[in-house]
């Protein structure tokens, strides 16, 4: 499958139409495992190469949103799809439950906080989407928040998500391209996964009962995550549905979205010209000489 095709399959074109249901977790697109290694390999070449026209340019930044289901690949996708760029152009926060000085600010506020530099890549690994997720799911978190009592209503989501395309649409007006991925992830190979974090003792570390009781709330949390898609996938910031049953499938996925994309700004280093070229062969031919001198 050719890239731009690919890109399009995942990406949510028409929210309004949007049902989860309709994405299998499992696709591949059609590619096989075998065909997918060099695939994959090229496109984290092509980013650290893209990656480094963004760093020079220095006037866009990206933004790469990742939520999903416990278990789903966020990590993964993280470790191998950015194993290529350079760690001083890319900065990584996974985001936890909001405590202390986060908890008496609005829920954009630590997000805002952690949004990247120009010329730089940022990977929010989990996000301020968790404020229409994990706290939808458990209404009680609300209390933490210490909002006044009156702004919490039944239209406290509808106003979140309003929020949010606001806050999205604001990025994209300054130049921070926000690419937005789901990984969806089926409730078998989760129950599989988290069957191999209990029986392999070198993950086991990465266990934690509070998944169990979480997983007891899936139709919860699918009907909150269609819900937010639906809400806030639009064209400056579209949500990406990325089948995550496969993981060498999940990582290509991602890394041929954000090849495409930064592909799209047509990045450029820098050009040397003028008098600052001139200067520049001057130095060139100080330094040439510099050789000569000591070679005679």
């Amino acid at each position: 499958m050719k890239s731009a095709k690919l890109v399009k399959s995942l990406r949510v074109d028409d929210p309004d139409r949007f049902r989860l249901a309709s994405f299998d977790p499992s696709s591949t697109a059609g590619l096989a495992k075998s065909d997918a290694g060099p695939i994959l390999d090229g496109d984290i070449k092509r980013l650290r190469q893209l990656q480094e026209r963004l760093y020079a340019e220095h006037r866009w930044a990206i933004l790469v949103v990742l939520q999903g289901m416990d278990t789903a690949g966020k990590d993964g996708v993280i470790k191998h799809v950015m194993a290529g760029v350079n760690p001083q152009g890319c900065d990584v926060h996974p985001f936890k439950p909001p405590i202390g000085e986060e908890l008496d600010h609005d829920f954009l506020w630590r997000a805002a906080l952690r949004l990247p530099r120009r010329g730089h890549i940022g990977i929010f690994n989990r996000s301020y989407y968790e404020e229409t997720l994990v706290v939808r799911v458990h209404p009680e978190l609300l209390e933490r928040q210490q909002l006044p009592k009156q702004l919490v209503g039944k239209g406290i989501w509808q106003e979140r998500f309003h929020d949010i395309r606001g806050f999205e649409r604001h990025l994209a007006r300054s130049g921070v391209l926000v690419l937005k991925f789901f990984l969806h992830i089926s409730k078998e190979e989760q129950r599989q996964r988290l069957l191999d974090r209990i029986e392999e003792p070198a993950k086991r570390w990465k266990f934690s009962i509070g998944d169990i009781a979480e997983r007891a709330l899936w139709n919860r949390y699918t009907a909150a995550y269609e819900d937010m898609i639906r809400a806030t996938s639009r064209p400056q910031a579209p949500w990406h549905i990325v089948p995550a049953d496969r993981k060498w499938f999940a990582r290509l996925a991602v890394a041929t979205v954000m090849v495409d994309a930064l592909e799209r700004l047509d990045l450029k280093c820098p050009k040397v010209e003028g008098a600052a070229l001139k200067k520049l062969a001057k130095v060139r031919q100080a330094l040439v000489s510099e050789r000569r001198e000591k070679d005679s």
